[in-house]
């Protein structure tokens, strides 16, 4: 047996006991949040000694960034699929509205209040990380968005970064209630609510205008075409 043979079940039980770590991390940060973790409490979870977290992971900070990395890869990976595959703005934003609440919420608040709280945290390097998962997360809606303003879809009065500060910036909002008051939202309901108040802040100024003209010429020319297919009335007979 060679040396890269015998070294090869060593890797694949290196990489099963990360991932075993890693998943122990996700629960414990989702249940105590990054401040009330120990790493005694993510070896326990995992079933191993705290020495072993630290054979591969110098500390928890490091842990978390790993964990927070993993998640927005899934969530966002998803994202760069399922976008690019459906058709029109609206459809896209509605997607990205649902998907967002039900991502954060689905599971409970854990992750949510994980990422949103160590977002705003004073500790750079969970913020700067956080940050840059966030610009590759929203990137599949900027880009449609983008876009859209080129095509004139949407308002071209708005900037772009604007338009994610409002589409993301409302989200948050109700997941932070969600978070604080420990009650889940309806998330397709809430989600509808959410798409239709954001579309009609997107959408260009004279845009409800123009669908009106256009409702009313299509109900006129369906009354034109209605009368035409009528029979004619018969001719009433002359009385003798």
């Amino acid at each position: 047996m060679t040396a890269l043979q015998r070294l090869a079940p060593r890797r694949v039980k290196s990489q099963l006991r990360v991932t075993e770590l890693l998943a122990a991390a996700r629960q414990v940060f989702s249940e105590q949040g990054f401040h009330r973790a120990t790493t005694a409490q993510i070896a326990v979870a995992a079933g191993v000694s705290e020495a072993t977290v630290f054979t591969y992971f110098p500390g928890k900070r490091e842990l978390c960034i790993q964990v927070i990395k993993d998640w927005y890869d899934e969530i966002s990976g998803e994202l760069e699929r399922e976008v690019p595959r459906l058709h029109g703005v609206h459809a896209k934003l509605g997607h990205v509205v649902r998907q967002h609440l039900f991502t954060l919420l689905a599971d409970g608040s854990g992750m949510c209040a994980l990422v949103l709280g160590e977002g705003r945290t004073s500790a750079p390097e969970l913020a700067e990380v956080i940050t840059e998962c966030k610009r590759r997360y929203t990137t599949p809606l900027m880009d449609c968005l983008a876009q859209a303003i080129a095509d004139g879809e949407v308002r071209q009065d708005m900037p772009l970064r604007l338009m994610r500060d409002l589409v993301y910036g409302s989200m948050e909002h109700v997941l932070w209630d969600s978070i604080t008051t420990h009650k889940r939202p309806p998330i397709d309901e809430t989600a509808e609510q959410l798409t239709s108040l954001i579309w009609s802040a997107l959408m260009p100024r004279d845009a409800s205008l123009d669908a009106l003209a256009r409702f009313r010429d299509e109900v006129s020319t369906a009354l034109k075409q209605l009368d035409a297919q009528r029979p004619a009335p018969k001719a009433k007979r002359a009385r003798k």
